[in-house]
């Protein structure tokens, strides 16, 4: 065991904040503690990093933390005053002060200092740069750079995708699963967790507890220990109150009196469970039906022109989107998303083409702006206003389904937090059940107990969504198709999240035929509603020939840029080998001049190499992908 804390408590202020807890550490372990906020996971990271002491206890058995060797702990720390004068590169190269400055470990260092800066997506020149000319969130990941090149036994990681975009959230988690130590993560990240953790422990009550496997198996595991755990309870509770009715039966009848003490005693003896704390999500078990079902077709663009600015158009698509698609929408910032959304919502003017609406199409429509509400009513009265005919044990009901419970159900709208209005407004437009919701990243600012129960009523709503949303789990859980908005063009993916990561991590994005462009689509989706059956009666414009003839050419595409990729890094690897002969020459006979500095450049040179023969390694897979692609579509049009 690396690390070990038994039977500790600890008190911050004077109120203890975790009760005799027992948590270990082994190996390489990567570690989530989760828990609501207040919980006492920052206190817990706090111990481990030595910042506070476990409270002395007479009844505790040994030290209370022990560890199997010396080891060193790192969390990340806010950058000093005296930092902020100082470069990047200076601060960053502190920690190679102890090597030789022409020694391997030297080099290895700068090689993992510049993996690191670039993966976190600073450039090269800003190396140079002084620490205080960075931004807040720079200066934040600066600091997380500086903590990883320390490399400690035990890393403290708290909230440590904060500041950062999907591509450097995505490198770190690469990251992550293969550092060499053992990591606890602090994160409402769920997708991260779920990328890099091994276990989970839950801080809840000054208690903790620990689950196997990642967040999402956490979560399924705490479900089904609460139903298991309430049915005990339960049981007992049945119990207790049948002895307690032979009791009452029998107590006065003088030949039972002795049975009925009995029954009494059972029941006293009996070591009462404890009553299980409620899970803070509500899952959505039945469907939530629109109120009218609307067109099978619900949006129609056909070469829709999208911005703000006349005559300067960010993206242009073409798309169909049948009822009961859940479309999540995914790109860079300023690539068109919210701008696509509102010109559907009619909201904004398009530059061109034609975005039409299904017959009988009822609208919801949020954003950020949706949730401003300001009101002095109570949220129960708020919501009883909107819908009058629910009687107040149904409002009670729904604003529960929604965390809208108890004191929070009768507290004012106008006190609720941003995220918590948000929440509210949500419900709302889940209430009146339309059949089309369009959605603006609908869970910024909500922990994940409201994000968790968000996701369960979208999977419940039959209706159609399309929504924006940089929350990679939230987009995983609810969308089943996703728009890509890349450059000027929009491209689109006929299924959810996690396979499109996958074809990510096998194609590197460019191969084969896995995203298809809007316009294309919109072509397909038309073909395909045509019955099989009376197909036959298109035959005059070749409808099915045309399909297999665009998949070809997709796959043919594909397969001859991947080709012209090839040859070109194979030319430029014979060209590197032929320079690298003349360089060999060059560098033995001026090794006594030159010394040291040669050896770094062969070092270089090697680097240089070892680059160009991985890429070609890449792209020469990536041709062989294509090639048995084209086979399988083409032995597919050939009725192989």
């Amino acid at each position: 065991m690396l690390y070990q804390i038994t039977d500790g408590t600890v008190s911050v202020g004077g109120v203890t904040v975790l009760s005799h807890i027992d948590f270990a550490v082994k190996g390489r372990e990567k570690i989530a503690v989760v828990g609501r906020n207040g919980a006492g996971k920052t206190t817990l990271l706090r111990l481990i990093a030595g910042e506070l002491d476990l409270d002395r206890d007479d009844k505790r058995m040994g030290p209370g933390i022990v560890c199997s060797r010396r080891i060193t702990v790192g969390m990340l720390c806010q950058s000093r005053e005296a930092d902020k004068d100082k470069t990047v590169e200076e601060l960053l190269l502190e920690g190679a002060l102890s090597f030789e400055e022409a020694s391997q470990e030297r080099f290895a260092y700068a090689l993992e200092y510049d993996k690191l800066f670039t993966g976190f997506g600073f450039f090269r020149e800003d190396k140079i740069r002084k620490l205080s000319s960075f931004s807040g969130g720079e200066q934040t990941k600066i600091s997380l750079i500086r903590l990883l090149l320390q490399k400690p036994d035990v890393l403290l990681l708290d909230e440590p995708t904060n500041h950062l975009d999907i591509a450097a959230t995505e490198w770190l988690e690469g990251y992550m699963k293969s550092y060499p130590h053992a990591v606890i993560f602090v994160s409402h990240d769920r997708f991260f967790l779920d990328q890099v953790v091994d276990a989970v422990v839950e801080v809840e009550g000054g208690k903790l507890k620990r689950y196997p496997g990642n967040y999402t198996h956490y979560r399924r595991q705490k479900v089904k220990d609460l139903a298991a755990a309430r049915k005990v309870y339960e049981r007992q509770q049945e119990e207790l109150k049948r002895l307690e009715q032979l009791v009452e039966r029998f107590k006065h009848k003088p030949n039972k009196a002795s049975f009925a003490r009995a029954k009494k005693k059972a029941a006293g003896r009996m070591e009462l469970i404890e009553k299980p704390a409620e899970d803070n999500v509500h899952i959505f078990t039945g469907n939530i039906e629109p109120l009218v079902l609307g067109s099978k077709w619900v949006i129609e663009a056909e070469h829709l022109k999208l911005g703000y600015i006349k005559d300067k158009v960010i993206s242009e698509l073409s798309l169909r989107v049948k009822r009961g698609q859940k479309i999540g929408i995914i790109g860079d910032n300023g690539a068109g998303k919210t701008t696509f959304l509102k010109t559907v919502a009619g909201l904004m003017p398009s530059l061109g083409g034609k975005c039409t609406l299904g017959n009988r199409t009822v609208m919801g429509y949020f954003d950020q702006h949706s949730a401003e509400i300001a009101s002095e009513k109570t949220v129960a009265e708020h919501f009883h206003d909107l819908f009058p005919v629910l009687t107040q044990k149904e409002v009670r009901s729904v604003l529960g389904a929604y965390l809208f419970r108890g004191r929070l159900a009768h507290g004012k709208v106008s006190a609720l937090s941003g995220g918590e209005k948000a929440r509210l407004v949500l419900a709302e437009l889940l209430q009146s059940r339309p059949n089309l919701l369009l959605l603006d990243e609908p869970t910024n600012h909500m922990d994940i107990q409201a994000k968790e129960t968000l996701e369960s009523a979208f999977a419940a709503y039959t209706g159609t969504i399309l929504f924006v949303s940089h929350d990679r789990y939230f987009i995983r859980q609810v969308a089943d198709a996703l728009l890509i908005f890349e450059g000027e063009s929009v491209m689109y993916y006929p299924f959810g999240y996690e396979h499109y990561r996958e074809k990510c991590r096998q194609n590197r994005i460019g191969g084969v035929a896995a995203r298809i462009q809007a316009e294309d689509q919109a072509l397909l989706a038309g073909l395909r509603a045509v019955p099989r059956a009376e197909r036959h009666q298109l035959k005059e414009i070749g409808t099915e020939d045309a399909y297999w003839d665009w998949k070809m050419g997709l796959v043919g595409e594909a397969l001859e840029k991947a080709r012209r990729q090839v040859e070109r890094l194979w030319e430029e690897t014979e060209g590197y080998r032929q320079e690298a002969e003349k360089r060999r020459e060059e560098e033995w006979r001026n090794w006594v001049e030159m010394g040291m500095r040669e050896e770094k450049m062969i070092s270089e040179g090697a680097v240089t190499a070892e680059t160009i023969f991985e890429e070609l390694s890449v792209c020469w897979g990536e041709w062989t992908e294509a090639c048995l692609k084209w086979f399988e579509i083409y032995e597919e049009g050939n009725g192989g």
